[in-house]
């Protein structure tokens, strides 16, 4: 199911150009994901629905997201990236043209659907590429590149989409994405290389064992709190800003503008750290995710003070990105496009978890304003999984050690110390 990708490059072969390609298409599958963020109370008020049920078109796409990684990723598996990467940008074009067109939620759930599926697969293939085109100390910052696409959504991307969405309709938002997608498609038909091959998985299996190892589950875990855990609040962030910031919907499409830059410098800073210190990177911001959430729902009331934290959450929030891939292809270099489709899925599934917890929470009454809080307690939660993951190699032996300690004086108290010494 899974398809290795040649080794990484030398630094001579290496070309930005198909890392541009990426890119751009990562820009455009970013903002049709991110934009429905800015758009939600008046596609709410547009369908007859309520916020948290408008809510579920985060989490449909996120599911969808998860679900649908590994069957494509094993549709797409005996292809060349090249015709894969261009065939999964063919659907999302088709499922962006059916959210422009839906006359209705239902539709409109169905098309955020279809637009989904090209995602995981295509960032999990998309990752691997990057890396096999720069030499190995390079992947990260590869990755980062990439991923640039997608942070650069929330700051030009999204604020765009929700303007116009603001003047002429949600549906001219979509068809402006749809716009974005047959861009990307020209792009990746040009410059992404057509030699790049397509192998099985080197057992010759489908690549399901890697479920096996309890390192990669956990990495994949770590991905889903760590990560997802920002949509509890993120979800809902236009309508928190409006009512307890009492921001304005123009101000708050400035302020996704300024949340996207933090995203792409904590994007760029994350690839280097990943880099350079590769376990004690990621302790460090999920720490300070976890702060800007918490200083966010405390400093609601200050506009100043909000701004500041949107900027900081903003780039905590996608520092996480490139080492958490990282980990997960250096838990599974065997088998690294299955992996990272099913980091792609895990990111999604911890969205569309995240997304939902947050409009369950408003449901049973709890205040918009401690959302932040949520998400603080998914990072803090992934923060103990990063402990457990990176504790020294010994931690595992001396337990044993200390197990069998304990049955040893259980037995001797049990038996006697005459009946033992006999």
């Amino acid at each position: 199911m899974s398809r290795r990708l040649p080794d990484a490059a030398p630094a001579s072969a290496a070309s930005p150009l198909p890392l541009l390609a990426l890119a751009l298409s990562a820009f455009a599958i970013g903002t049709t994901e991110f934009v429905i963020v800015g758009l939600l109370p008046s596609v709410a008020a547009d369908t007859g629905t309520s916020l948290p049920q408008a809510g579920l078109l985060v989490t449909g796409y996120a599911l969808g997201v998860a679900l649908g990684a590994p069957p494509l990723a094993a549709l797409t598996a005996r292809v060349s990236p090249y015709k894969a990467l261009t065939g999964l940008m063919l659907l999302f074009i088709v499922g962006n043209a059916l959210c422009a067109m839906a006359p209705g939620y239902g539709w409109l759930m169905a098309g955020r659907i279809v637009a989904s599926l090209t995602h995981g697969a295509f960032f999990g293939l998309g990752a691997t590429v990057a890396a096999s085109l720069v030499p190995v100390h390079r992947r990260s910052a590869a990755i980062a590149l990439m991923f640039s696409g997608l942070t650069l959504a929330n700051v030009l991307g999204v604020p765009a989409g929700t303007w116009i969405g603001q003047h002429a309709g949600w549906r001219a938002t979509f068809w402006s994405v749809t716009g974005l997608g047959v861009l990307a498609l020209c792009a990746l038909s040009t410059l992404v290389p057509r030699s790049l091959p397509s192998q099985k998985a080197p057992d010759g299996g489908t690549g399901w064992d890697l479920l096996r190892r309890p390192r990669l589950v956990g990495a994949l875990a770590l991905t889903a709190l760590g990560f997802g855990g920002i949509f509890a609040t993120l979800t809902f962030l236009s309508p928190l800003l409006q009512s307890a910031s009492g921001f304005t919907p123009a101000q708050v499409n400035g302020l996704l503008l300024l949340f996207g830059l933090g995203l792409t410098l904590g994007n760029l800073v994350g690839g280097w750290a990943a880099d350079r210190w590769p376990a004690g990177s990621m302790p460090a911001i999920l720490a300070t995710l976890a702060a800007a959430e918490i200083a966010l729902h405390l400093v609601l009331h200050s506009r100043p003070l909000v701004v500041a934290c949107l900027l900081l959450w903003g780039a905590a929030a996608f520092a996480t990105a490139p080492g958490l891939q990282s980990r997960v292809l250096g838990e599974a270099s065997d088998s690294p496009a299955l992996a990272s489709t099913m980091n792609i899925a895990a990111f999604n599934l911890g969205n569309a978890g995240a997304a939902w917890l947050g409009g369950e929470a408003l449901r049973q009454g709890m205040a918009v304003a401690w959302l932040p809080v949520v998400s603080a307690a998914l990072a803090l939660s992934a923060l103990g999984l990063t402990a457990w993951l990176d504790r020294p190699p010994g931690a595992d032996g001396i337990a044993r050690r200390f197990r069998a300690g304990r049955r040893w004086i259980s037995r001797r108290h049990a038996v006697g110390p005459d009946d033992a010494s006999a």
